[in-house]
């Protein structure tokens, strides 16, 4: 859509125009920001709540820091949408998360005012600090963090070193209350009940001002007062102040949404030595009625009216359900059936629909907060001690809790099962959220049955297989998005653990396939044309891998073709190639799988296509397999003369 005109907002092309402003006109600026990301946002999805709940902070640090030569570190880029209207990508907003335009999130790769990757939760203190000990005091830098990061365990590493490093940073804590869902956890508790007396903390600074102007401050003496001032505040607040406790120096909270007394608080913190913490509350979907009331619903709404607040949702009724929802109402049923089963998802109780079973079980489901890596080892204790938990991660963030799979459940091979939701190509997050590397990565694992489903009633079969005795540490992995399936309640029945099934017979190329690219696979097969003979084998389990499928392929073809959604090294393609070789065996194998490189954001039928692996590439593919097996045939056939 063409762009809104706007008296001050249409002037300001880089934050140097912004900081050309006066104080007083600040707020206006805020306004009309807030007004552009609801007018695109309505036509152009994306992430809404958080980046109106950050629209005043933005403002305030681009005024008051000279970004980009001070760095400001976003952690989580749902919130940084006015961050990109601010910094000269105004333009091409209309574009955000489209294929081949702006990215989704902030990236370096994009606009150098995007200091650091922010896709995932948790990493700016860590980052922001890196840079701080680089820039030797320099430049300044701000670490963003917020939507329930702080609950992280990189935040509290971040935190615990920046409390025992040198440096000058400033932590801005935008308390929302908030993740995606509603925030859990102590922290999130905590904070709630955090207070400090505004005027201490001015009268406090002005303080130290004057002590350091007369000579009477200097660092150890800055240091004793800090602990002093402490004891004091925890005794009248009866309340230990974490931050202050790990020598982080503490204000607020204040009013995030108080532009011009966040800029005056920020020009005084501006110059101060030593790391410190700004604490703001602020309101997910601030400005926008129905986003305040329900920030869960509108962190991602969708297309939506932006006069009456009505989202705009696509009729289902005749459509397959998401998978995300077969595995909610199928782990209900489960739950029903076996009272061992417990739910644990790292605040994603909405996205991957555990809040189905949630709300009828609530003591059997946890939700733990942006918090992948304890969440598996808090599922595998569970499991030691004989309950069946169904850990629901999505599988980029399960990238986070690699070294929790290995050493709290492989080993002992514990009997939890791993949901890895969104799977494969996403869309329109990208790179940082594509499913690409779950196969690859957790292969060379021991202990570990892998999977994946090819519709709905794969998936709910492979759950009900994962929760019966003796099955141990077991991964089911599968995608964002719609299933293939309006009738998908079946009965629940075993399979075979390490079991593929033959779906069509033939004689001349076989294609291997796992998971729900299989179904794209067999619409390529039905179209291809002509005397081509097509064997299709659904793998099912990347571990064990079915091996009698793959030596009745091995004896009857000399072409095969191997399909995953996941990176082709290390994959399913991968471990054909390897048993191939250990069993002498030596057909020409084709791998389709994901390049070896980052997959940009769009829609999914964009990106499969441009990895080649929609259905026209898929059948190229096929039908040059057979064509190379035809020139060779001919050159070992005498022609016939007369």
């Amino acid at each position: 859509m063409e762009n809104k005109k706007f008296d001050i907002l249409d002037k300001i092309y880089s934050p140097a125009d912004l900081r050309r402003l006066s104080i007083e006109e600040l707020p206006k600026v805020c306004e009309e920001l807030r007004e552009d990301i609801i007018e695109e946002v309505a036509v152009n999805p994306g992430h809404f709540a958080s980046s109106l709940g950050v629209v005043e902070l933005t403002v305030a640090l681009h005024y008051v820091y000279n970004t980009p030569e001070d760095r400001l570190v976003w952690d989580v880029g749902h919130q940084a949408y006015a961050h990109k209207l601010l910094t000269g990508r105004r333009k091409q907003f209309a574009t955000n998360r489209r294929f081949h335009g702006i990215r989704p999130f902030p990236s370096p790769e994009e606009s150098p005012y995007d200091t650091f990757t922010c896709g995932h939760a948790s990493n700016s203190i860590s980052a922001a600090l890196g840079m701080a000990v680089a820039s030797k005091g320099k430049r300044k830098i701000v670490a963003i963090i917020g939507d329930g990061a702080m609950s992280g365990g990189l935040a509290f590493e971040g935190l615990n070193n920046v409390s025992s490093s040198p440096n000058d940073l400033l932590i801005v804590l935008n308390d929302n209350d908030m993740s995606i869902d509603r925030a859990v956890g102590g922290m999130e508790k905590y904070l709630l009940r955090l207070n400090t007396n505004k005027t201490y903390n001015r009268l406090r600074f002005r303080a130290s001002q004057l002590l350091r102007q007369a000579g009477f401050l200097s660092e150890k003496r800055k240091n004793e007062l800090i602990r002093l001032g402490n004891a004091v505040k925890s005794a009248l607040a009866r309340q230990q102040n974490i931050f202050e406790g790990m020598n982080i120096r503490y204000f607020g909270p204040f009013d995030g949404h108080d532009v011009k007394n966040i800029v005056r608080v920020l020009e005084q913190l501006k110059d101060m030595k030593g790391p410190k913490l700004l604490h703001l509350h602020t309101v997910k979907g601030k400005g926008f009625e129905a986003a305040e009331k329900d920030a869960a619903v509108w962190h991602a709404p969708g297309k939506f009216d932006p006069e009456t607040g009505e989202r705009i949702e696509q009729d289902t009724t005749n459509m397959p359900p998401k998978f995300q929802d077969v595995f909610g109402e199928t782990l209900l049923e489960l739950a029903e059936m076996n009272e061992k089963i417990v739910g644990v998802t790292p605040a994603m109780p909405t996205g991957c629909s555990m809040n189905i079973m949630m709300e009828r079980m609530p003591d059997r489901t946890f939700d733990v907060g942006i918090a992948e890596g304890h969440a598996v080892t808090f599922s595998a204790g569970m499991a030691k001690d004989g309950l069946q938990p169904f850990c629901n991660i999505y599988s980029a963030f399960a990238q986070r809790a690699y070294d929790n799979i290995i050493h709290d459940v492989a080993i002992l091979g514990l009997p939890v099962v791993l949901c890895l939701d969104r799977a494969g190509l996403v869309g329109a997050d990208g790179p940082t959220h594509h499913g690409a590397f779950d196969m690859a990565a957790l292969r060379p694992i021991p202990n570990l049955t892998i999977s994946s489903p090819m519709n709905e009633h794969e998936l709910r079969n492979l759950m009900y297989t994962a929760q019966l005795p003796g099955k141990g540490a077991f991964v089911i992995r599968y995608p964002r998005g719609r299933g293939v399936m309006r009738d998908w309640r079946n009965e629940m029945e075993e399979i075979k653990v390490g079991t593929g099934r033959r779906l069509r017979n033939g004689s001349d190329v076989a294609v291997l396939s796992i998971g729900p690219i299989g179904n794209t696979v067999a619409q390529a097969i039905d179209e291809i044309e002509g005397d081509v003979s097509v064997a299709h084998y659904d793998m099912r389990f990347l571990k064990p891998v079915d091996e009698s499928i793959l030596e009745e392929v091995g004896q009857r073809f000399s072409r095969i073709v191997t399909i995953e959604d996941g990176v082709k090294k290390g994959g399913l393609g991968t471990a054909v190639l390897e048993w191939m070789n250990e069993h002498g065996l030596k057909p020409d194998i084709r791998i389709m799988g994901l390049p070896d490189h980052f997959v940009e954001h769009g829609d999914p039928a964009s990106l499969y296509k441009l990895v080649g692996l929609d259905k026209e590439s898929i059948k190229k593919v096929i039908e040059a397999s057979q064509a190379q097996l035809r020139e060779e045939f001919a050159k070992h056939v005498t022609p016939i003369t007369h």
